[in-house]
């Protein structure tokens, strides 16, 4: 039969480890919900990647969409901006980076990028510019008809979204 000291001693151990578990239990749920909200939100997760119809989009017209809430530019390049673009020499370029580089093959009539400056953030204006591309007013960053940058402040290029072609006509952002 066991002692009083036993009993107590084993008494004693459970009421320790039981009084850590509900600390523990305790301790996890106020931790979560801080963890959790660092998750993206159910509508930016919604629009992890969407499904785009170039079909109406003529020949040197560009079309601006929304995908995770930034802008992206959706250009229809004619020859003629296909052919600069390829002949500027990679040593012009802040961030060197080829036409072929920044469109996919079979498609290099269609460029597809954030349409945010790399400089602050703003958003280029179409089609305008020292380099028949983009310009951004804020602090005059000027890119090229591949969307690379040229002149001014901006570092890099504008950033390409991962984006594949599921068809001749449509294209998956994301």
């Amino acid at each position: 039969m066991a002692t009083q000291a036993e009993h107590s001693t084993n008494r004693r151990d459970f009421i320790f480890v039981a009084t850590g578990s509900v600390a523990a239990v305790g301790a996890a749920a106020t931790i979560w919900p801080l963890i959790n909200q660092l998750n993206p939100d159910a509508s930016t997760l919604a629009l992890a990647s969407i499904e785009f119809n170039l079909a109406g989009i003529e020949v040197g017209q560009s079309v601006t969409i929304t995908w995770r809430g930034l802008p992206v530019f959706v250009r229809h390049r004619t020859q003629k901006e296909i052919d600069e673009a390829k002949a500027v020499p990679l040593s012009d370029l802040k961030d060197p980076a080829t036409d072929e580089e920044r469109t996919k093959p079979g498609h290099e009539d269609w460029l597809i990028m954030i349409a945010n400056c790399t400089h602050l953030g703003c958003v280029p204006i179409g089609e305008a510019g020292d380099f028949d591309g983009w310009f951004c007013p804020c602090h005059g960053s000027h890119y090229d008809s591949a969307g690379r940058i040229r002149k001014g402040p901006a570092p890099l290029n504008l950033v390409l979204p991962p984006y594949e072609f599921i068809s001749d006509t449509l294209v998956q952002i994301g």
